[in-house]
């Protein structure tokens, strides 16, 4: 018998030891030369404090390189319709993998981008009804309330072997499209009387509309000076043609002043110009001209399904598109494993895989006709995972920005189970958390600090979650934070009656919100909050609602042109020099002529990114020299919004610059922890959570006796939580009532009264299960909400 020798262990493969991603001296936004290493094939979760340079080293730097390469592998035509990317501002980068970005960014608002066109369900469903639909009405096309029916014919001119010939072509597309609203499920009606004043001229200013004023409106000109109409003459003394051409003229071209321009009618004019965008992206001024003048209605036409009537009409057993596309998507799920075509059989695996990951991600209770613009951040985020969720590919980088925001306890946990799997493919998963509940999965923990802005951007600690609790700094001695639930609770001092609320989910419900205290309206995700708040709590005087919504603003927005600080600002240095305002604005006169007030001068280089350059003339200051020799205080302009708020709040509460209208934008921007922003950085670089206080800093402003927060502590570090509440009690204090929806255990345990819906999401939520203080909630742990509230706080389920 022959004797086994142990075989010699061969030496590792030199494939094999490239197991890290190398980071060496990355200087993106605040990060301070940061080297840092991270494992391959493990979760890594990266935390600090809000603003602390989290998100420019995962996304700005590491994310960012490895996009960047990949577009690189692509030809320059290529190219030149991607996204241009330059270098992150790092010394080495080693090791980066492909890289799969899932951020928060807001889904396309777009009134005909749905959860289903967004995430490819519509197409296969499209699809599938061209199949197997009953009556066939024609290609997928038929099917999508994207595409209009068109027709066409004439005459086209073709070259073959040498001759011209004409041929005679026609063509017909058979689309989905409602021709009545043209896929938007909505009609606008206008309320006339909100447009012009019947009893005025032209001349006079009759027309009301937001920009179209008497002095020299472009827009005015043209229908005073067209010839269609009287300018001198009311409105209410108009023949029936001339009130048909003021306001449905078709487009006709006509010429003022040797100028070829086009008129139109003001209705087809204001539908274009404020109707076909998103609300939520209108100025403040013209928003609430919008929901002033015009109401909004389902289709008569399509019921809002937003879909012709043959498409409605072609049905696979008794469900139409428009049927399947309403249903809940669990629902949708079950109906799809019922049907059994052994010709469709690829296609139904792979939307069932579709349906499927939504249940599994906790999704399961949206349709697929819910406009994408309506869903929070956290269900945007969501929506994304979904396509990567049963994705074969392996050694990816994943990045999620904040994966758990607009989850409850409950579903955080599903979340990590996902994270895990993702991990477990063989792939090197990158999580931006603060929550301690996904710390605590983490292989690999990169904690930043030590403060925000410039007091960050260095890293803390680099371990174990183990290693990160005795670690001693900020995020690890929060780590293990426990708030108290309340002994004494506040006393209403009145209350804000619901009658019957049906919005969405909500199934009839009846309930007193508390006046003069902290209210927190909670449960799980898609129970029903946002539609009780948002759809019931009436908005108009006295109520100051701050949602999610993002915050809009280009790379010459800053902290103080957002909040309004810059005017007082203005007007101050104005007022002590003895010159215009104007001056003092790096958007108007006083902009330095060679980058136009950017600070910069932009090089397009095509397909290859942009390059910035300093202004060599301004040196970056963004004003003319001459404006600069202007002091307030002793300090010009740009020295001004080179001051942090801190700085600022002293600099104009006392002495030569004292500006109280500017201090109390400051203090409040304080108050909120932005303490640290400086005053003309661009809104472009703000993290989530800046982003989310700046909002509410400026909101605290209006007057107010009722503000309904939406998910504040969004990108907020367990520590500046803290603060947070003890803002939201200030506010309560001073004779405010607040209402916030919130996942976060720490808010519930500071309120004074708990609103919790449930039991489930979708059409198994929508009912008030509990109200009550959190002491009662935590003592009955009669829902989901209640048990995760008394683990949080440490109560045993026992007791």
């Amino acid at each position: 018998m022959a004797k086994r020798t142990d075989a010699p262990v061969p030496a590792p493969h030199d494939a094999d030891s490239h197991d890290l991603i190398r980071v060496h001296g990355a200087r993106e936004n605040n990060l301070k030369d940061v080297s840092v290493d991270i494992p391959k094939r493990r979760l890594t979760v990266f935390t600090g404090v809000s603003g602390s340079g989290k998100s420019s080293l995962v996304f700005d730097t590491i994310a960012a390189e490895s996009q960047r390469l990949i577009n690189e592998t692509y030809s320059a035509f290529v190219q030149g319709f991607m996204p241009a990317l330059s270098r992150p501002d790092v010394d080495v980068l080693e090791g980066l993998t492909t890289a799969i970005i899932v951020d928060q960014q807001r889904l396309g608002a777009d009134p005909r981008s749905t959860v289903g066109t967004a995430t490819d369900a519509n197409a296969m469903l499209r699809i599938l009804f061209s199949r197997l639909g009953k009556p066939h009405i024609g290609s997928p096309k038929a099917y999508s309330f994207n595409v209009p029916s068109i027709s066409g014919a004439g005459a086209v001119t073709v070259e073959r072997g040498g001759k011209t010939v004409k041929e005679r072509r026609s063509f017909s597309i058979t689309g989905g499209m409602c021709p009545r609203c043209e896929g938007r499920g909505t009609v606008s009606d206008i309320d006339l009387t909100q447009l012009f004043d019947d009893s005025k001229s032209l001349a006079e200013g009759a027309v009301t509309v937001p920009g179209y004023s008497v002095d020299g409106h472009w827009t005015l000109r043209i229908f005073t000076e067209s010839g269609f109409l009287d300018p001198d003459k009311p409105i209410r003394r108009y023949t029936k043609k001339e009130m048909q051409d003021f306001l449905y003229r078709e487009p006709t071209k006509v010429k003022i002043n040797g100028i070829n321009l086009t008129y139109e009618g003001l209705v087809p004019k204001i539908q274009k110009s404020m109707l076909s965008k998103d609300r939520e992206a209108l100025q403040p001024h013209i928003r609430a001209f919008v929901d002033r003048a015009v109401t909004f209605t389902a289709c008569p036409e399509c019921g809002g399904t937003r879909l012709t009537e043959a498409a409605r009409s072609s049905r696979i057993g008794k469900i139409s598109i428009a049927d399947a596309c309403a249903m809940q998507i669990s629902d949708l799920a079950e109906w799809v494993r019922g049907l059994d075509e052994p010709s469709v059989a690829p296609l139904l695996a792979s939307l069932r895989d579709t349906l499927d990951s939504f249940v599994e991600i906790g999704l399961g209770y949206l349709s697929l006709d819910r406009p994408s613009g309506t869903l929070s951040g956290g269900e945007a985020q969501r929506v994304k995972m979904i396509r990567h969720l049963g994705s074969s590919l392996t050694d990816v980088t994943y990045v999620f920005d904040e994966p758990t925001i607009g989850l409850h306890p409950h579903d955080i946990q599903r979340m990590n189970d996902l994270l895990l799997r993702l991990r477990d493919k063989g792939n090197t998963v990158l999580v931006v958390e603060h929550k301690p509940e996904v710390i605590a999965i983490a292989d690999h923990v990169v904690d930043l600090g030590p403060g925000a802005g410039t007091a960050g951007g260095t890293v803390c600690f680099e371990g174990t979650v183990e290693g990160l609790r005795a670690g001693g700094t900020i995020t690890g001695r929060h780590l293990d934070d426990r708030a108290r639930v309340k002994e004494t609770v506040r006393k209403p001092t009145g209350t804000l009656e619901i009658r019957g609320a049906t919005t969405h989910n909500l199934r009839d419900v009846d309930v007193d919100i508390p006046l003069g205290v902290l209210a927190v309206v909670t449960g799980v995700a898609g129970s029903g909050k946002s539609s009780l708040v948002h759809g019931s709590v009436p908005s108009g005087e006295g109520v100051v609602s701050i949602d999610q919504g993002a915050i809009r603003g280009s790379r010459r927005s800053n902290p103080a042109t957002y909040t309004g600080l810059l005017d007082p600002i203005r007007k101050a240095f104005a007022k002590a020099n003895g010159v215009k305002p104007a001056l003092f604005s790096a958007n108007s006169e006083g902009a330095c002529p060679t980058c136009n007030g950017a600070g910069v001068v932009y090089t397009d280089l095509a397909m290859m990114a942009g390059v910035a350059t300093t202004c060599e003339d301004c040196e970056g200051r963004r004003y003319q020299a001459s404006v600069l020799e202007y002091h307030l205080g002793g300090r010009d302009i740009s020295e001004v919004l080179a001051m942090s708020v801190t700085e600022a709040e002293e600099f104009f509460g006392a002495g030569e610059a004292r500006t109280p209208a500017a201090h109390a934008v400051l203090t409040r921007l304080a108050d909120v922890g932005l303490g640290y922003l400086t005053l003309g950085q661009p809104l472009t670089t703000l993290s989530g959570g800046e982003r989310q206080r700046l909002k509410l800093a400026t909101r605290m402003a209006d007057k107010g006796g009722v503000y309904v927060l939406d998910e504040p502590t969004t990108g907020l570090h367990l520590a500046d939580v803290e603060q947070l509440l003890g803002l939201l009690d200030r506010l309560v204090d001073s004779g405010k009532s607040v209402i916030v929806v919130e996942h976060h255990q720490a808010v519930m345990a500071h309120a004074d009264w708990i609103i919790d819906l449930g039991p489930g999401a979708g059409h198994d939520g929508g009912r008030i299960v509990f109200e009550g203080t959190p002491a009662d909630l935590v003592a009955a742990r009669s829902t989901l909400t209640g048990e995760h509230l008394a683990a949080y706080i440490g109560a045993t389920m026992g007791v």
